[in-house]
């Protein structure tokens, strides 16, 4: 069989990389149109509009919080009728995501500019969208892979260390779901199966977490940039991204986007939701014990969830985890990418082992 591996244009990270905005999008074009977070809109911005308008003529505009077909067609229009010939994104996942199909339907080059590293979105060509309650619909595959994506880690190191822990805990996801596709042959994100590469990335992915995740928070608790905390941010963004797109998803997003139908998830990121349907899997794929030690305890140390009562489901009904369970199951989430028989109901056992479990550990 083919195999693809996608990759960004370029990838830049380390401490004061936010000053190489204007640079890179020198490269591209003249006319940009930037979508900003509210946060960076007002703290990161104003410092670099002097650098970023030398380089042409500049529109910004504030992303609406939630990656909607709505929002994504307001800001398509106004990316038209500035006369874009590059769309930039500041803020986070959802942000970038929004700005990635704005950039595809403009048919113009995309700067990703994370400012937290809270999931693996920002190399990907991957547009995660949602409704305006926040329930997962649909993820789109668009033509290509942002042309640059520019990380700062002075950024990174001042947002709250929860969003790195998020991010540590979709880069977790990375390898199981890899080496899931690896054995059963399924298909990655551009419909292939995952090369030599990519798997290798995707191990090195979770090693790095599991080695210097700890360490990393501890460094993004103190607001510094440590080795540690490159390394982690580089997994969270580069490896995982490289990842899960070319390797391929499995159980763990599937799970994620299960536990979305429930209002109660609302308030967790997404990594921390990937994380508990990464214990799930542990479960649904009979993992040795040696391993699921591993997983439980590194989740523990990096405060993700662990638990019902973690996600915000404590007392949950399982006719509300079989709703989880059978959005997971949907004919064309990644889940069917397992090794191993899948159904709603294997699923929802599988959920209430990685509550148990995690409640046994406490």
């Amino acid at each position: 069989m083919i195999s693809t591996t996608l990759f960004p244009g370029r990838y830049v990270q380390g401490a004061g990389a936010l000053h190489r905005l204007g640079m890179e999008l020198a490269r591209l074009g003249d006319r940009h149109f930037l979508i900003c977070s509210p946060h960076p809109l007002t703290r990161l911005l104003p410092p670099l509009l002097p650098e970023v308008e030398q380089t042409g003529s500049l529109r910004v505009e504030r992303f609406g919080r939630e990656c909607t077909d709505q929002e994504i067609d307001r800001l398509t229009a106004m990316a038209s009728d500035f006369g874009a010939r590059t769309v930039a994104a500041l803020g986070g996942g959802k942000t970038l995501d929004a700005a990635k199909a704005v950039a595809a339907r403009s048919d113009v080059p995309f700067v990703a500019v994370p400012t937290i590293a809270s999931t693996d979105a920002p190399c990907s060509c991957v547009c995660v969208v949602y409704s305006p309650e926040g329930v997962f619909q649909r993820a789109d595959i668009l033509p290509r892979n942002p042309d640059v994506v520019l990380v700062d880690t002075a950024v990174i190191a001042k947002a709250p260390p929860r969003f790195l822990a998020s991010g540590m805990g979709d880069a977790l996801a990375t390898w199981f779901e890899a080496e899931s596709c690896r054995v059963s042959r399924g298909r990655n994100i551009p419909g292939a199966v995952g090369s030599m590469t990519a798997h290798a990335l995707a191990r090195l992915c979770y090693e790095t977490v599991r080695d210097w995740g700890p360490s990393a928070l501890t460094a993004c608790a103190a607001g510094v940039v440590t080795p540690a905390l490159e390394r982690a941010v580089e997994a969270n963004t580069l490896l995982s991204g490289l990842g899960f797109e070319s390797g391929g998803l499995g159980a763990a997003h599937s799970i994620h986007n299960g536990l979305t139908a429930l209002p109660a998830t609302r308030n967790l990121w997404h990594g921390e939701k990937v994380a508990f349907g990464v214990l799930a899997s542990l479960f649904l794929t009979d993992k040795p014990l040696a391993l699921m030690d591993e997983v439980f305890d590194l989740c523990m140390t990096l405060g993700l969830p662990t638990t019902f009562a973690d996600l915000g489901l404590g007392g949950v009904a399982d006719h509300d985890l079989l709703l989880v369970a059978d959005k997971a199951c949907l004919p064309e989430e990644s889940i069917h990418n397992e090794p191993v028989e899948i159904s709603p109901a294997l699923v929802l056992d599988a959920l209430k082992a990685a509550d148990a479990e995690g409640r046994r550990r406490r």
